[in-house]
């Protein structure tokens, strides 16, 4: 029988080679997080010093929306196809193949918003000083989203065109991440520390990591029902 980690890595790798197959839903959370990033200068004054005090704002934002819509197919085509099925068929826990689908999520989806926010922020005239810390907020950030994302898409696979759901249940439930993370990028921009709202965003996340796992898999297993 597979182990538990060969069967995490299975995961993380299939799930990896299906995403670079399909590269137009890859590659349109970034195109969005672009376009909403871009919009912002050419909608307010050029002026650097306003456009850096809306710049966390626009950042957290635009990567909370963007989040959005690459967790609506976190689970939605495997339940399609009957994985998710075999997945609980396997004898292996769910709720650790699903914290590995959720972790192959945030490397697809969360670690290139992490990566192409330094672009954003200096079209929003963002000091180079402060890309460190904005890279670090969004990159914690958006591991907590994913893992949000994980119980909130396990809910709603059931449904058929779940989307305005999926969404109305997982942004009142990211505020408290928007607002620490969007104060830990404002630090940051200011040079000033950022380890307070970090450390709530690292809280988040470990309590993500705690118990997101265990309810995605109590709702997809309600959801197969």
């Amino acid at each position: 029988m597979t182990g538990a980690w060969s069967a995490a890595r299975l995961v993380v790798e299939r799930d990896l080679r299906l995403a670079f197959r399909n590269r137009a839903q890859l590659l349109h959370p970034l195109l969005f997080f672009a376009i909403v990033t871009t919009l912002f200068p050419l909608a307010l004054s050029p002026e650097a010093s306003r456009l850096r005090d809306v710049a966390p704002g626009v950042l957290w934002v635009a990567a909370l929306l963007s989040s959005l819509l690459a967790i609506e197919f976190l689970f939605r085509d495997d339940a399609q196809d009957g994985t998710l099925e075999q997945y609980a068929l396997s004898g292996q826990s769910l709720t650790w193949l699903l914290f590995a689908k959720t972790v192959s999520h945030w490397l697809l989806a969360g670690l290139p918003l992490a990566l192409m926010s330094p672009v954003a922020a200096y079209g929003l005239g963002v000091p180079t000083s402060a890309v460190p810390g904005i890279v670090a907020s969004v990159a914690l950030g958006t591991v907590a989203l994913s893992l949000l994302g994980a119980v909130t898409a396990g809910l709603t696979i059931g449904i058929r065109r779940g989307g305005a759901l999926l969404s109305l249940l997982t942004l009142p439930l990211a505020v408290p991440l928007l607002i620490f993370g969007a104060q830990a990028t404002a630090r940051a921009i200011a040079g000033s520390g950022i380890a307070g709202p970090m450390y709530f965003l690292a809280a988040f996340t470990v309590l993500g990591i705690t118990l997101a796992p265990l309810a995605a898999a109590a709702a997809v297993r309600i959801s197969l029902e």
